[in-house]
């Protein structure tokens, strides 16, 4: 169903309503004093924070457990990769999960992978994948946040599924809060994506005991290579 399907039947619906309760003439200036609200997307208050926006993202980021190192060029990404599998110290039962195979969105199938030891393959995850690495459409200062939008090229799956998540973040798109994330998504896509995938650091919860448990929705891990 279309968005036009969608506000015709709740015009329908609306007018079946004001009939029912005998209010059959509209006043049009509180529809049109809403519709202006809503298109100014007003913002609420909001905490102070650094005008430096790429250190307050590495703080919260670390703060939400994700793990970021900063690299100068697009060509880095494989061995920055590399680097953090590497670096991974998992108990044995574990060590499967750190594979040098993974999977990857299309536009980092380009890269080198091969010369940093990687076999990585740009196409969606099968489920089975134990690395996906995709791109952000933005990242959130305030709270450390990746910002994804779904997309042929950009098979949210691959952020969602593995183990291990690495995402590389520019840092020329890192925004203040969620106000300028979704402004960026309404000045640069106009109509929202199918899916947005706000992610804050790997997947937790606390439902038994309220311990705090990694990994139990999704990626045991997340590390972002900031492309400054």
């Amino acid at each position: 169903m279309s968005l036009d399907d969608n506000r015709a039947s709740r015009d329908a619906i609306l007018s079946r309503v004001r009939k029912a309760l005998q209010k059959d003439r509209v006043d049009a200036q509180p529809r049109v004093d809403a519709d202006a609200y809503i298109a100014a997307h007003r913002h609420g208050p909001r905490p102070v924070q650094s005008d430096d926006l790429i250190a307050r993202f590495v703080e919260r980021a670390r703060d939400m457990a994700s793990t970021v190192e900063r690299i100068g060029a697009l060509a880095e990404v494989p061995e920055g990769v590399a680097r953090y599998l590497d670096s991974l110290e998992l108990p044995p039962a574990l060590e499967a999960q750190k594979s040098h195979q993974g999977v990857c969105w299309s536009e980092f199938a380009h890269l080198d992978w091969t010369r940093a030891g990687l076999a990585i393959e740009a196409r969606p995850t099968m489920g089975h994948d134990r690395l996906g690495i995709t791109g952000t459409f933005c990242a959130i200062a305030e709270t450390g946040t990746l910002v994804l939008l779904s997309g042929t090229d950009a098979p949210t799956a691959t952020a969602l599924l593995p183990d291990t998540h690495v995402a590389v973040v520019r840092a020329d798109r890192i925004v203040a809060g969620m106000e300028e994330a979704f402004a960026l998504v309404r000045t640069e896509r106009g109509d929202m994506p199918r899916a947005l995938n706000m992610i804050s650091g790997p997947s937790r919860t606390g439902d038994i005991e309220q311990t705090i448990v990694l990994g139990a929705h999704g990626p045991f891990r997340v590390h972002i290579l900031l492309l400054a």
